[in-house]
């Protein structure tokens, strides 16, 4: 019984030490992995915005985008570019859930008026050699110049604008389906991005 009741005590403090010593790790590490998102992050924008003289990572609005299947909030953030305090570019994320492999995330730049400026491919899972070919500068630089309404927003090989990978389409559609849907919804709610960054242009 004794050595029972010993070894319930030796597990107990095992237990207490390693939850505080992963608390402290937790707290160690978190601002240096919060820093190295924003890097991240401030890298991305950097590469589909103009020219900005501000944060654009600080400078953002939020917009309801309703609700997800189990009834929480869905949000999305854009940041905003400015350029002697006048937004001159936006920029958001879309997620294609229908990749090969999984999610891919992108993050697409806008000028005020919806023309895409560019888009960086931000995470995804998809095949070496195949799929991952959505990173190549060819790929994004087809989407430079292009706005809702001056493009056919399907690949090739549907009937629309945009060249696809050999041996890889679905990739390929994938991120201009997304790119699609993100920028209908800017279009849908470019006067509450806009007059949330206090620009009225």
């Amino acid at each position: 019984m004794k050595d029972m009741a010993r070894l319930v005590i030796v597990l107990t403090l095992i237990t207490v030490c390693a939850g505080l010593v992963l608390s402290l790790v937790e707290n160690f590490t978190r601002e240096p992995i919060a820093e190295q998102r924003r890097l991240e992050t401030l890298r991305a924008l950097s590469a589909v915005l103009p020219e900005f003289d501000n944060s654009p990572d600080q400078d953002r609005v939020v917009i309801s985008a309703g609700v997800d299947k189990k009834g929480k909030p869905v949000e999305r953030t854009f940041y905003l570019g400015r350029s002697d305090g006048k937004i001159n570019g936006i920029a958001f994320e879309v997620v294609a859930s229908d990749g090969y492999s999984g999610e891919i995330v992108v993050m697409a730049g806008v000028r005020p008026d919806g023309t895409l400026v560019a888009v960086e491919i931000l995470r995804h899972s998809e095949t070496p050699g195949l799929g991952d070919k959505i990173e190549e500068d060819w790929f994004k630089r087809q989407f430079k110049g292009k706005r809702l309404d001056s493009a056919d927003w399907r690949v090739k090989k549907d009937g629309g604008d945009f060249d696809e990978i050999t041996g890889a389409t679905i990739s390929p559609r994938a991120v201009v389906g997304a790119l699609r849907r993100g920028l209908e919804f800017f279009h849908e709610n470019r006067g509450a991005i806009i007059e949330g960054g206090g620009d009225g242009s």
